[in-house]
């Protein structure tokens, strides 16, 4: 079986992969408003011969048959990101807002965005303190960069709060965030929204693996496309007949973590615990005898999918991987060879998984 499995790296097709990705990540979809992204993914589904079904919330699900049904394993990654919203319009026809998921303020400081009102037209603007220049504001440098000073300069020609509501913009309209996506000759990606976009590539990648090589898991596979991660419950719900979950989201790098942007980093424990003994040591197991690039980390400000079900009250095992990124939740990059480890590791595990 592990030399059958060691060719599976070399059967991804990291074309196909880049190509979804960039796909993924130029489609605005922050935490809340994700059904654009959703119907590209179910597009992408059906192009591969498979059904999304939907959960009630917008999740949406994969079933793959296995050599056997007594067990389902589910694989999860998420498709929103993090992003804003209107909070309320100033009477200057500037927008206050109010953060989607966690990240700095000084990380979308000047940052290009669009706001999507409930009509679907679409507006231009751009994230700035209250205090933009420092030709203006003698506090400019220091001013405090929080939730409550930072508003967004509309690319129309408003100058008051009238103004904007004639554009329709309304309070509690999404604000995404321009990605900036950049795919380099030399495998390096950099973008926003990595997180967990690139973990969506990976599943794609896996999903290909699996109809063009006609491979049959051990067990029935489910994949989980969650659509409320960044706000903690995109895997409240997951099918119940699921016993093991794989959560795949972005590896953390930087001080006292061992990952790489091109590796796939398996998290032994986060903020909700340890994960499960058998399936990290599994994964540890079939890294090394793959020759996969991959680091074991430990995450104390990190939560997953998996962390979500198991606050739920879900009776399942369950496992963290990923592909490593850079500067998490602000201008983040990865590799691509992380997204292809993390999509090699998932075939090999899903061949021969782990006992319990």
């Amino acid at each position: 079986m592990i030399r059958e499995e060691s060719r599976l790296k070399m059967k991804l097709n990291q074309a196909y992969m880049t190509e979804i990705l960039e796909m993924l990540l130029r489609t605005p979809s922050p935490t809340g408003y994700t059904h654009h992204i959703m119907r590209k993914v179910q597009t992408e589904v059906n192009k591969l011969g498979y059904e999304l079904t939907y959960t009630n919330k917008g999740c949406g699900i994969v079933t793959i048959p296995g050599e056997r049904d007594d067990r389902v394993i589910g694989i999860s990654a998420h498709v929103d990101t993090l992003g804003a919203m209107v909070r309320s319009i100033k009477e200057n026809g500037t927008l206050k807002m109010t953060y989607l998921g966690g990240f700095m303020m000084g990380a979308i400081e000047n940052e290009y965005v669009q706001i999507h009102t409930r009509d679907e037209r679409v507006y231009d603007g751009t994230i700035l303190t209250s205090r933009p220049s420092v030709h203006v504001y003698e506090d400019a440098r220091d001013f405090k960069r929080d939730e409550a000073n930072m508003e967004v300069r509309i690319d129309e020609l408003v100058k008051t709060k009238k103004d904007v509501e004639a554009l329709g913009i309304r309070v509690g309209d999404y604000i995404s965030f321009d990605p900036r996506v950049q795919i380099k000759e030399n495998g390096l990606v950099k973008s926003r929204h990595l997180d967990d976009k690139a973990s969506v590539a990976s599943l794609f990648g896996l999903l290909k693996l699996i109809k063009e090589e006609g491979l049959k898991p051990a067990y029935a596979i489910k994949l989980f496309f969650s659509n409320y991660e960044e706000v903690g419950h995109g895997s409240a719900f997951i099918p119940e007949d699921i016993t093991e979950l794989i959560a795949v989201d972005m590896g953390a790098l930087g001080d006292d973590l061992s990952g790489s942007e091109r590796d796939v980093s398996i998290c032994a424990k986060d903020s909700s615990g340890p994960y499960d003994y058998h399936m990290t040591s599994k994964m540890v197991e079939l890294a090394q005898k793959l020759e996969i690039g991959y680091a074991v980390d430990i995450y104390p400000r990190y939560g997953s999918d998996a962390s979500a079900a198991l606050r739920g009250g879900r009776d399942i095992r369950a496992a963290l991987v990923g592909p490593g990124v850079h500067a998490s939740h602000s201008m983040e990059r990865t590799h691509m060879d992380a997204v292809v480890n993390t999509a090699a590791l998932l075939a090999a595990y899903i061949l021969e998984p782990a006992q319990a």
